[in-house]
């Protein structure tokens, strides 16, 4: 059984969700079992790897284009646009996927975070954590 999600998120930004952001922004990968009130956990990757605080997820918003969560949520987005930018730069090399001709234009997530928790010390994980992230079962 599905309980939740986690999904690696570089050093230098995990710290964030520990000080007042709540919203994580990524291309919409390992999501469609998520529902609110499932654990999200946050795997520090790059360095002092591991699982470093969990949460818990209120809602998910999926758009094509994620400048649009600036609208919804605003600077509770855990990038600020200038990262988002060069983010979704960086992502389109890995461009929609080509179905009956036409290209799909690429789906975003935003997961908004409450009860947000760090733990003391990071908890390495079982298996390896792959970039698309990876259901936590039960």
């Amino acid at each position: 059984m599905i309980v939740g999600v986690t999904y690696p998120i570089p050093k230098q930004f995990v710290d964030r969700f520990f000080k007042g952001k709540n919203v994580f922004v990524k291309p919409a990968t390992v999501w469609k079992h998520l529902k609110p009130g499932m654990k999200f956990v946050f795997y520090q990757s790059r360095e002092d790897t591991g699982f470093v605080g969990e949460a818990k997820i209120k809602r998910i918003v999926l758009s094509e284009n994620p400048m649009q969560f600036f609208d919804t949520f605003g600077d509770k987005i855990f990038l600020t646009k200038e990262e988002l930018k060069e983010y979704i730069k960086s992502q389109e090399r890995w461009k929609g996927v080509k179905s009956r001709g036409k290209e799909k234009k690429k789906l975003w997530m935003a997961i908004e975070l409450e009860d947000i928790k760090k733990y003391d010390k990071p908890i390495k994980p079982k298996r390896f954590v792959s970039v698309s992230g990876q259901y936590l079962r039960e």
